[in-house]
């Protein structure tokens, strides 16, 4: 049975609100072993595993230090990463997916939504902006980062060039983590101050604690961590779209995802 614990607000995601990950086969590997991982869509730290399919992303690449490599498979390929580590150290892989839409036929359902996430006073705004109260689109797109340690795990994360992005501040392999675990969260070039950071906690029998921090001034949140758990952290921009961006796919609102996963060791 899953355990769902929601920190700070009690509320139920509504289905729109699938989160977006990737998840490796190992988190740890050898350094002559291989990096494996899928491309998951789903909800409460589970869900539907994406085949390689280069139509579907915008960018799929590792980083180790500073090494760059591009991710290269055949369409189809499951798991969806198969390819030898960067370096020895902390590899991060990164997907940006293309470009989706999600349709709400009510007002009720958006808003839902904008109270999962702590978006504030949206109402207003689509008011203001004389938008529809039914049949409306948004259009969202997806940033996924994992954390693998290949032989020492050396390393630190950093950012890779995503629109938003989640940096973990804290190596889950190699440092303390006594204190907690720290990422930091951006927009473009700035950090998200006071913004909700959505974190999945998953053991070995697949159950999963669902907690909500804030992060602080500096666009830091930090939260506890155990050994033995997988972790998926979430945060979501909501803008309006681009002229653009509206006229292509008809949406009046944009989402963006920030996805971080990664497991602390036994």
């Amino acid at each position: 049975m899953r355990i769902i614990a929601l920190i700070l607000t009690l509320i139920s995601a509504p289905a729109a609100a699938h989160e977006f990950w990737i998840e490796p086969t190992a988190y740890q590997v050898e350094p002559d072993g291989s990096l494996e991982a899928d491309i998951v869509n789903g909800q409460e730290f589970a869900g539907v595993k994406l085949a390689y399919l280069p139509q579907r992303f915008e960018n799929f690449a590792l980083f180790a230090g500073n090494q760059t490599t591009r991710v290269t498979g055949r369409p189809g390929d499951t798991p969806a990463l198969q390819q030898d580590p960067v370096a020895e150290g902390l590899n991060i892989a990164a997907y940006q997916a293309s470009n989706a839409t999600v349709d709400y036929e009510n007002w009720e359902k958006f808003q839902s939504f904008v109270d999962h996430k702590d978006f504030g006073d949206v109402r207003s705004v689509h008011d203001a902006r004389s938008l529809p109260l039914e049949d409306f689109k948004e259009v969202y797109s997806r940033y996924a980062k994992t954390l693998i340690g290949v032989g020492n795990s050396a390393g630190a994360d950093r950012r890779v060039g995503l629109e938003t992005e989640i940096v973990a501040l804290t190596n889950p392999y190699t440092d303390a983590l006594d204190n907690g675990f720290q990422v930091q969260v951006y927009y473009r070039n700035d950090v998200r101050a006071n913004t909700q950071v959505e974190v999945f906690e998953k053991g070995a029998q697949d159950e999963v604690v669902i907690s909500l921090y804030q992060t602080d001034e500096n666009g830091i949140a930090t939260f506890p961590v155990r050994p033995g758990y997988s972790y998926m952290v979430d945060a979501v921009v909501l803008r309006e779209p681009s002229d653009a961006l509206a006229q292509q796919f008809g949406a009046v609102w944009e989402t963006l995802w920030a996805n971080l996963t990664f497991a602390v060791p036994q």
